[in-house]
């Protein structure tokens, strides 16, 4: 009996030996003492030697398709035959696993256990055990390996792995209020109800919130190094137009590099979302795991709180909770109605191009106006001197950058604290910036008009001379507190989410972009209190569809500054003085306006058509004089749905569709009476996007 057993073992071992064969033609060595002895040997190629280049032609390039072509067929076949051998390993792991219980149970029946021989068999038995243990593994991995090395997910390259992905899409947007903007919404131009463009519609298509992305992750034994990069071709190039070739610049959009801890530590830095951002979990650097609108809205939703700039930030992830803080890049939006004797400031320039910035201006207005009156000897038409009043003008050239870039003082700092208890996802974090700026007493609009003149009739100096002496440096702290939620209320099929930030001086944070900060009565800096907030309804029917709908606003607060101090000079009239001599007399300052929607601000232009402007002999793209009210608050609802026409290993498509109705309201300024209500303003967009869109996989 004992030796039916022996030989039964001896020739389990040797058909395990067969099986360490791998799908690629080398041999895997089996492990302990029945891996010696039964080992193949392994497996050796022949080396070729290269062969010198001949010169190209049409037939060598036949040759090449077609070896090319049976290199394919050769390539299936080895992967068909990978499968089958595969199976073949499988049915013989599984006889042999069968002979084996069928030992085992015959050595169990054996009576004498103390036998040596009986000892020795078991521990063959179990010897081989082992090594089928180790074989069926290693057959369950090639297996599994099959699907990826015949479609890889990612490109393997010098120990990283790179994955491209991003989409290619076609977008369309009418709205029946025209905003001269692309798919992406300009949320803090809406039209005024007076504007030219509140008459007419808008239809605009294209291909430019394609997308592009690419990641690269490394390895190594204390975590995960990664790079990523991502952009669309929403920039605007400085001859861009939509004539004939609709071309426009590629941009950035995601740059930063990674480095992951396996003990739960993160550090970012590049051009990431802020972390202002919701994220769907945790903090991630990701732009995948941020939790922003499902919109086809390339500016997303009113009220939607983000950045994407410059930051280094450091996070700590733990079971549940998650804690980061931030470094990132500071800018100031700046918006100030400045009475005549408001000083002026800087803050910052329209940027240099050697340092890279964009020091482009986009238009300058010419100013001219009556600034004083001269005597002038003249004869009349009887031949008698006489003294006659001479007009002065002065010209003033108003010019608007391109860009704004503020001279910062210090950058940005954000904190975060990221709680996932197993319901939803919730977050608290803050903002702190400083803005500062340099300040001119003498330098003032009544100054550069009017500085060192004499009235006529009074003979005394209507402004101070125009001077920079006296220049003094400001500062002031800006920021603001922020929270969000998201839960699932019917789990993978219905979500709620909110978000708000409230603070002075985040207007930025907020997707209109509204002002943040303002200027007050001597001058200086003040910020502005803004709030940003947004709720949101996320549903999955099925697996192809989705819903959603959103309401979200921005709001800036009013910051009116003016006082009886704050007066404007206006234009002199002439008149003589006690001598007869012609000169210019001016009349008592009035009150101006100064700040953030303040409520001496002239809206009278709200009230009615704006006339359009004239070019030489032209009009059609040039628009009138826009209301001047100064904007309170963009709100929009907004809803819409993706379908997933395929999603695959081939990839994915998407079609979807988007409503939304968009309001912007300015602030009430100065009234057409004394007593009289404000005057405001307001301007109501409706809104449908169409996509089409194919995903990489």
């Amino acid at each position: 009996m004992a030796k039916h057993i022996w030989q039964l073992v001896a020739a389990m071992i040797l058909s395990c030996s067969c099986f360490a064969q791998t799908s690629a033609g080398q041999n895997t060595p089996l492990t302990g003492p029945v891996a010696k002895r039964f080992a193949a040997p392994p497996f050796s190629g022949r080396q070729h030697k290269a062969v010198p280049q001949p010169q190209v032609t049409k037939e060598d390039l036949d040759q090449l398709k077609q070896t090319i072509v049976e290199q394919n067929v050769q390539q299936q076949k080895r992967f068909d035959a990978m499968q089958q051998q595969n199976q073949r390993l499988a049915q013989q792991l599984q006889q042999t696993e069968d002979k084996l219980s069928s030992a085992e149970q015959e050595i169990k029946g054996l009576k004498s256990v103390q036998d040596p021989q009986i000892v020795k068999l078991q521990n063959a038995v179990a010897e081989v055990r082992s090594t089928l243990a180790v074989t069926s593994s290693f057959v369950k991995e090639e297996k599994a390996h099959l699907p990826e090395r015949d479609h890889p997910s990612s490109l393997h390259y010098k120990g990283v792995n790179i994955t491209p992905g991003g989409y290619v899409t076609g977008d369309t947007v009418y709205r029946t209020r025209a905003t001269g903007g692309d798919t992406p919404t300009a949320w803090s131009s809406l039209p005024y109800e007076g504007a030219d463009a509140y008459k007419l519609s808008e239809f605009h298509g294209g291909g430019r919130a394609s997308r592009l992305t690419v990641l690269i992750e490394g390895q190594t034994k204390w975590g995960t190094l990664r790079g990523y990069a991502e952009g669309d071709f929403l920039g605007v190039g400085a001859g861009s137009n939509n004539n004939q070739s609709n071309s426009y610049d590629f941009r950035q959009r995601v740059l930063y590099a990674e480095a992951k801890t396996n003990t739960g530590w993160t550090f970012a830095g590049g051009q990431l979302w802020s972390l202002a951002t919701e994220g769907k979990k945790g903090i991630s650097s990701a732009p995948v795991d941020n939790a922003g609108p499902l919109v086809i809205d390339s500016n997303n939703t009113a009220g939607f709180i983000w950045a994407r700039q410059y930051g280094f930030r450091v996070v700590k992830s733990m079971n549940k909770v998650a804690f980061g803080i931030s470094v990132e890049n500071p800018q100031l939006v700046y918006t100030a109605s400045m009475a005549g004797n408001t000083p002026y400031a800087v803050l910052g320039s329209s940027g240099n191009a050697s340092g890279s910035y964009n020091s482009a201006i986009s238009s300058c207005t010419p100013s001219t106006s009556i600034v004083n009156y001269t005597n002038e000897a003249d004869k009349d038409a009887n031949g008698i001197t006489v003294n006659v009043a001479v007009p002065v003008y002065k010209t003033v050239n108003s010019c608007s950058n391109v860009t704004n870039i503020s001279f910062n003082k210090a950058p940005d700092t954000l904190v975060k604290l990221a709680f996932d208890p197993g319901f939803g996802h919730y977050e608290v974090f803050g903002i702190a910036g400083i803005a500062h700026e340099t300040i001119y007493p003498g330098e003032t609009t009544d100054s550069n008009l009017y500085g060192g003149l004499t009235d006529s009739k009074t003979g005394q100096v209507v402004a101070p001379a125009l001077t920079t002496a006296g220049a003094i440096a400001n500062s002031i702290v800006t920021g603001g507190l922020g929270a969000s939620f998201r839960i699932p209320v019917i789990r993978n099929l219905l979500s709620f989410g909110a978000k708000g930030l409230v603070g002075p001086g985040v207007g930025r944070y907020g997707q209109a972009t509204l002002a943040d900060v303002t200027a007050n009565a001597w001058g200086g800096l003040s910020p502005i209190h803004n709030v940003s907030g947004m709720l949101s309804v996320e549903a999955t029917p099925n697996l192809r569809l989705t819903l959603y709908l959103y309401y979200g606003g921005d709001y800036a607060g009013r910051e009116d500054y003016a006082n009886a101090g704050t007066t404007s000079l206006g234009a002199p009239s002439a008149a003589q003085s006690t001598k007869g001599i012609w000169g210019g007399t001016w009349k008592a300052p009035t009150k101006a306006a100064v700040g953030y929607g303040s409520r001496q601000l002239n809206n009278s232009t709200c009230n009615s058509i704006s006339a359009p402007g004239y070019n030489g002999s032209s009009t059609g793209y040039y628009a009138g004089a826009s209301c001047g009210a100064q904007t309170r608050n963009v709100q929009e609802v907004t809803g819409g749905y993706w379908f997933d026409i395929y999603k695959g290993d081939r990839g994915r498509l998407r079609q979807g569709m988007q409503y939304g109705y968009g309001v912007r309201e300015g602030w009430s300024g100065a009234p057409l009476s004394i007593g009289g209500a404000g005057i405001g303003a307001k301007g109501i967009d409706n809104m449908v996007w169409t996509t089409f869109r194919y995903y990489l996989p």
